[in-house]
C-alpha cells in the first residue's frame, strides 16, 4: 500500500426495502426513513436513506480492500441525502503510511457527481 492507492466500490440503486432492512438491523426505525406519507409530511419528497447507511457503504469498501482486521478506524461526514434510486461511488484514496498505520480519505458520490457523504479510515498496516 503507497501514497496514491485508489479503490471504488459503485453500489446498486438504493432500493426501498434496503431502507427497511437497514432500519432493521440498526434499530432506527425513524419512520422518515421508511413512510412516504410521514417523510412528505416532514418536508422531504420522498424517503430517505439513513446516513449511517452510506457510511456502511465506505466501511464496505475499506474492509473489501484491506479486510477488517486491519480497519483501526472510520470517520465520516454526511453531505448530501441519499434517495431511493441513487447509485453510490465510493471512493478511497491512500493519503499517507507509516510503519504502523495508513491513512485512506473517502467519499460517497451519487451519479448526479453529488458528494453525499466524505470522512476517512485509518488502517494498521
Amino acid at each position: 500500500m503507497k501514497v496514491g492507492d485508489e479503490k471504488v466500490l459503485v453500489k446498486p440503486p438504493v432500493e426501498r426495502i434496503q431502507l427497511v432492512k437497514y432500519a432493521g438491523a440498526s434499530g432506527d426505525f425513524n419512520r422518515i426513513h421508511v413512510e412516504e406519507e410521514y417523510a412528505r409530511a416532514a418536508g422531504y419528497k420522498s424517503v430517505f436513506a439513513h446516513g449511517m447507511l452510506v457510511m456502511g457503504f465506505l466501511g464496505q469498501l475499506v474492509s473489501d480492500w484491506v479486510g477488517p482486521a486491519r480497519v483501526a478506524k472510520i470517520n465520516c461526514r454526511f453531505k448530501a441525502i441519499t434517495w431511493p434510486g441513487d447509485v453510490i461511488t465510493c471512493h478511497g484514496r491512500v493519503a499517507a503510511v507509516s510503519e504502523q498505520s495508513a491513512e485512506i480519505t473517502l467519499s460517497a458520490i451519487n451519479q448526479e457527481g453529488t458528494t453525499v457523504a466524505e470522512g476517512s479510515a485509518i488502517l494498521r498496516v
